[in-house]
Formats: C-alpha cells, sequence, structure tokens
C-alpha cells in the first residue's frame, strides 16, 4: 500500500512538472522562468533548493552523533547564505537582467574569468546533487523493504527527475517547489506531533534529554584549533555556497528586485527554523528504542528516520512522511541539476558559439541537463560518502575560487582581471595542494587557507602593474549598460 502510495505521488509531480513545461517558449524560460515569479513561489523555491536529503537524513543523523556543533555548516552557515546572497544578488546583480553568474564574470572581467568559474561553480555541484540521488535511492529501497537496490532506485529517482527538469526547466522547478514545500512541511510537522507522543513526557522529555547529553551546545571547546575547524565548516557553507547558480537562479527569477530579496530571506528564516523538525524526530527515535537506533547509528545513520517511521508510526503516517521526504529531495534535485547545467550551457558552450540561436540554445541546454544528470548518477553509483560529508564538501572550490572575484567584482572598483585571475588560481591551488598532500591532518581547513591565498591573490593581482586582460567595467558602469540598454531592446547585452 505505501509503495502505491509513493508511485501515485510521483506520477502527479512528473505530470505537474510536464504541464509547466507548457510555459517554456525561450531559453529564457527555461532559465529564470521569464523572470516572472511572485514572492510566495520565490519563497518556497529558495526553501526548496536547500531542503533537501541533507536536511531529511544527513543533518539528523549527524546531530544525533555530534550535536549542534556539527551541524554548524547546515542550517546554520547555509540559512546565513540564503539571507547574504538574497541581499547580494538582489540589490547589486537583479538589475543586470543576466541568465547566470558566469554572466556576471565575463561582464565584470572577460571570458576567461567567466569560463574558468563557471567550472568552479559546476564542479561543486556534482557532490551536492549526488546526495540527492543516493536518498532517492534510499527512499527506494526503504519503501520496497529492499525488493529494488539503493543502486537501482538512483538510476530510477534519476530518470524521473530528469524528465520533468528537462522539459520545463524553471518553471516546472518552481510549480512544483511551491507543492512540494507544503508537502514536506504538513508531513514532518504531523510525524514530529506523532513521534513526540511515543516519548514519555512528550516534546519537552526529548529537548530536556539532549540538553542534558550536550547536544544543544553550539560552541566548541576554547581550543584554538577546534575553532578553527568550527568556523571552517560554518565558513565553506556560508560563504562558498554564494557563488552558486541555483540561488542566484531563484532570486533573480522574481518579477522584481524587492521580490528577489525578500524571497531570499524568508525562504533562508524558514529554512534555518524548519530544519529543527526532522533533528527532533532522529533524537527522538533514540528514546523510543535505544538499542535498535544505536546499533543504525553505527551501521548506516541515514536510516535512522526512515526505520522510525515504518515501524513506530501508522501507514497514514508513513504515506505523508515518505510523500514529505520524496517531495523535499525531488525539489532539491531538479533545482541543482537544473542549475550547473545552464551555467555550463552559457557560460563555457556558448562562449565558444555565441551566435548560437535561441532555440537551439535551448535545447543545448536540455542536452548538457542530462548529459549532467548522468555523471552525477555516476559518482552516485561509486561514492561511499555520507550524504552530509557529500554536501558538506561540494563548496569548498567555489570558496577557494570564485567568492573572492564575485565579491571583489561587487563591491572594490580596483578589482582587475589580473586580480580575478590570480585569485583563481592562487585559491584553487594552493586550496588542492593542502587537500591532497596533507588532507584532513592540516591543522587549518585547506578550504580557508585556498580562500586568504585568493583574497591576497585579487589585492596583489590589482594592485600591481597590469600585464594580463584589461580593467574590466565596474558595478556601476555595468548597471547603467544594463539598464540603458533594456530600455531600447528588452534584455541585456551579452557582451
Amino acid at each position: 500500500m505505501l509503495l502505491w502510495f509513493v508511485i501515485f505521488y510521483l506520477m502527479i509531480s512528473v505530470g505537474i512538472g510536464l504541464y509547466a513545461a507548457t510555459r517554456v517558449h525561450n531559453a529564457r524560460d527555461f532559465a529564470v522562468a521569464g523572470r516572472s515569479l511572485p514572492l510566495p513561489v520565490v519563497t518556497a523555491t529558495v526553501f526548496a533548493t536547500w531542503f533537501g536529503a541533507e536536511a531529511v537524513f544527513g543533518v539528523p543523523a549527524t546531530f544525533v552523533k555530534d550535536g549542534l556543533t556539527g551541524v554548524a555548516a547546515d542550517p546554520f552557515g547555509a540559512s546565513m547564505c540564503l539571507v547574504i546572497a538574497g541581499i547580494l544578488f538582489s540589490r547589486y546583480l537583479y538589475q543586470l537582467n543576466i541568465l547566470t553568474l558566469g554572466d556576471f564574470y565575463r561582464m565584470r572581467y572577460n571570458r576567461t574569468v567567466e569560463v574558468l568559474t563557471s567550472i568552479c561553480i559546476v564542479a561543486a555541484y556534482l557532490g551536492w546533487v549526488a546526495a540527492q540521488i543516493k536518498a532517492l535511492g534510499l527512499i527506494f529501497y526503504v519503501v520496497t523493504d529492499g525488493a529494488v537496490s539503493q543502486e537501482t532506485g538512483m538510476i530510477l529517482g534519476t530518470v524521473i527527475v530528469l524528465t520533468y527538469t528537462t522539459f520545463g526547466g524553471m518553471f516546472s522547478v518552481a510549480i512544483l517547489d511551491f507543492v512540494q514545500m507544503f508537502v514536506s512541511m504538513s508531513g514532518l510537522l504531523f510525524i514530529a506531533w506523532i513521534i513526540s507522543g511515543k516519548v514519555s513526557g512528550g516534546a519537552t522529555a526529548v529537548i530536556d534529554h539532549a540538553s542534558l547529553a550536550g547536544k544543544l551546545k553550539f560552541f566548541p571547546e576554547m581550543d584554538p584549533w577546534k575553532w578553527i575547524a568550527f568556523l571552517g565548516a560554518w565558513m565553506t557553507m556560508m560563504l562558498g555556497s554564494i557563488p552558486q547558480q541555483d540561488v542566484f537562479q531563484r532570486v533573480t527569477s522574481a518579477k522584481s528586485a524587492n521580490v528577489a530579496l525578500w524571497g531570499s530571506i524568508l525562504g533562508g528564516l524558514i529554512y534555518f527554523s524548519f530544519t529543527f523538525v526532522p533533528m527532533f524526530i532522529a533524537y527522538s527515535a533514540t528514546l523510543i528504542d535505544p538499542v535498535l537506533f544505536s546499533k543504525l547509528l553505527v551501521e548506516d545513520s541515514q536510516l535512522l528516520l526512515p526505520t522510525l517511521v515504518l515501524q513506530h508510526t501508522p501507514l497514514v503516517a508513513q504515506v505523508l512522511f515518505f510523500g514529505a521526504v520524496i517531495s523535499a529531495i525531488m525539489s532539491c534535485s531538479s533545482a541543482t541539476l537544473l542549475a550547473p547545467s545552464v551555467t555550463f550551457a552559457e557560460n563555457v558552450i556558448r562562449s565558444f558559439y555565441p551566435k548560437m540561436s535561441d532555440h537551439r540554445f535551448l535545447w543545448v541546454m536540455r542536452a548538457t541537463l542530462v548529459s549532467f544528470g548522468g555523471i552525477v548518477l555516476i559518482f552516485a553509483l561509486n561514492s561511499e560518502a555520507t550524504i552530509f560529508e557529500m554536501v558538506e564538501s561540494a563548496y569548498k572550490v567555489t570558496l577557494a575560487g570564485a567568492f573572492v572575484p564575485l565579491l571583489c567584482g561587487i563591491f572594490w572598483k580596483r578589482a582587475t582581471t589580473q586580480g580575478a585571475l590570480a585569485a583563481i588560481f592562487g585559491g584553487l591551488i594552493s586550496w588542492l595542494m593542502i587537500e591532497i598532500l596533507i588532507g584532513e591532518k592540516s591543522l587549518i581547513p585547506p578550504q580557508l587557507i585556498g580562500l586568504s591565498v585568493s583574497a591576497i591573490g585579487m589585492l596583489a593581482g590589482s594592485l600591481l602593474p597590469q600585464w594580463v586582460g584589461k580593467p574590466g567595467r565596474t558595478l556601476h558602469e555595468l548597471q547603467h549598460r544594463a539598464s540603458t540598454w533594456s530600455a531600447t531592446h528588452h534584455h541585456s547585452p551579452r557582451d
């Protein structure tokens, strides 16, 4: 019965996504939904972009083991990223009327910077999307009681998500995000209510037990190296996630800059608040059946929530839970598949074929989406990392290689193309060297070293005599040029 409910829900979701595809008439519709989304939909898409596999499976499992200190990156760093990105993108970049962040790097610096940063952005999505695919495989495995293996489930999940995302693009993602946000939130709140009733003393007892066990302690011990590791995890998600196409895409899909700003802030705040619900449910499991769930923590902590629901809740609760989980994961996977595909098509492929027609470019984006989905599936099938580890490590590359050129490109008039190239190469090379040669033994997280070297590279490269590239246009010049061009052409210039 549970399996049939899941199949029925998946069919409805695909149907909604394909219906939304009828609104896609050109590349801009596919990439940013024609910049027409209202505040409720933007809020839902921002929330759904982050509320995926790691929020439902990875974060709760990590919280049960390590407490709040272990989840500094997500939800604390992740929600702060959404607020900061909303302010940056809506206030400074929205009026440029561009499709991707890579467009900004090209307009502010040059094509070389555009391609390099776009490759960094696309690479960062590999772990993030793989985590969603891995979670879909886990769901199919659980609801079929092992009849469908996790590997087969990953393949099925990828095909389902690709079906509606390939045709509907951002319109499909936005409409499904709006529907699935309410499904996931109501389903998980209902499960939390049922589970709290199974614990003697209710929700208060769960919170008190977590507090006495030290799980609600957020800051680490007064050890400088532990603080550096703590800040490294927090900053990787908070800052490394800012130069990302998925957040940018949702913000710039809004119908106005004001909607973009408040949609991102509200989405971030809702995400931060609601992520504590699955954490509460997972910790309750350790009080309901300590022996079973202590064993799962050692063997596969990602099975905590689904096992709890299957063994300790009625069928209606199971249907709501798995509907909620599938909603969250499908929303996140479709969003995180679309973003890097659009980036690669716009900023890498199109840079070699600048005169490509809009119709052909639309199909190039769709082909890129399918190709990237295949690469992610292969990576997910062959990776042994947990969902939380995949997500946490995804944004090291953008922190080291793309964050400084973005920030300085917005706020520092003297930032130059030479400085951006020095920041990219310096940050990436130093991060990779420490990661490969020292790895986890490094007292300072390698990505923080990469970030520091990137900042130094930008400063030195911009202030020293210019040997490489032109200085580049300032943000003010770009904004003026975009507004002047749009007044007569109704779109932004590509170069």
